[in-house]
């Protein structure tokens, strides 16, 4: 019902967002083009698809094969502005619990710098960051973009769009429905990921398909202590997300066959002290929610490490893409 009381308005945000689209491929509003390839990895609905994975996933497969990536983001949820870098440090680590890194740079990018290896800088404006990270490191040949696709201001050679399992919902544009663009937008991307699901939401698109795994934990404390599906059976656990999908989490859990209480949070969820008050033998969470937990409970955490695996040879494309895309 609310849906449909919201639909004029979705209505009138799919004409502003129709109208910056001509905008920019008639040239009206100039998109910044780099002396690198840009690929881009976004999509159409809000709220997490599982594009920060497939982002790692890019940088080490491009990377084996001789690329030297750098990776920039927004920085959702962070408390600063401007264009960062994102530094990771030994010394960091202890003070995410009250926000530290996180908060100054975002948790996913702050994953993706602590997982790639790869430099990592923030910025709303995603070409004013990616020009910073190439000046910081000239060696760096090309550019992932992390949730990029309605930047249209950073002119890319490849666009990657991700779907998950929710698929497109009611298919309305927000604030009536979830999609930032109408589902049109999706038949101009250069391939679709399929994150967990095998319905395409569109035709005619090279389609890619995605899954996460990871059954081996790491203690939050002591990332060398690690513990398997097996060692935490029997316990009185408690799983905590904040990611687009919290259930998503939550299903890979029960289906590796553990039992807990689970703790659904918004994405790039704040934690506190007392989010995280559970009576319990240990908690579980993601990566990325674990990277704002220390020292937030007095229970043992186990983070749950995922890695994307993707078929066909999504890298490959890539590389053909770009190497047969004109010149800068």
């Amino acid at each position: 019902m609310l849906a449909r009381v919201l639909w004029p308005l979705g209505v009138l945000f799919s004409v502003v967002v129709a109208l910056r689209r001509l905008a920019y491929r008639h040239a009206w509003l100039r998109a910044e083009r780099l002396p690198v390839p840009v690929i881009v990895v976004g999509n159409i609905i809000a709220g997490g698809a599982g594009k920060t994975p497939l982002t790692l996933w890019l940088a080490r497969e491009l990377g084996a094969v001789g690329r030297k990536p750098g990776i920039v983001s927004r920085g959702y949820g962070r408390e600063t502005r401007g264009v960062l870098e994102v530094k990771v440090s030994v010394s960091e680590g202890n003070s995410l619990g009250t926000g530290g890194m996180a908060a100054i740079v975002g948790d996913e990018p702050l994953l993706l710098a602590r997982r790639s290896g790869c430099p990592v800088f923030v910025g709303s404006d995603r070409a004013a960051a990616a020009q910073a990270l190439l000046a910081a490191y000239p060696g760096c040949d090309l550019i992932l973009c992390d949730d990029g696709l309605q930047h249209y201001h950073l002119a890319r050679d490849v666009e990657i769009a991700v779907v998950d399992r929710r698929g497109l919902m009611n298919g309305w544009i927000q604030p009536a429905g979830p999609l930032r663009e109408p589902a049109s937008r999706l038949h101009e991307a250069d391939a679709l990921v399929l994150n967990g699901t095998e319905a395409a939401p569109v035709t005619g698109v090279p389609l890619f398909r995605m899954r996460l795994e990871g059954d081996s934990f790491y203690q939050l404390d002591n990332p060398a202590t690690t513990c398997t599906i097996s060692d935490l059976q029997g316990l009185k656990l408690h799983a905590v997300a904040g990611i687009g999908e919290p259930q998503r989490f939550f299903d890979h859990l029960s289906a590796s066959g553990l039992r807990f209480e689970a703790h659904a949070f918004p994405d790039h969820h704040a934690y506190t002290w007392a989010d995280l008050c559970f009576a319990g033998d240990a908690l579980v969470m993601t990566e990325k929610d674990a990277l704002k937990c220390i020292g937030l409970t007095a229970l043992p955490v186990w983070v749950l490490p995922v890695d994307a695996c993707i078929e066909p040879d999504l890298a490959r494309f890539v590389l053909e893409k770009i190497n047969g895309s004109a010149p800068a």
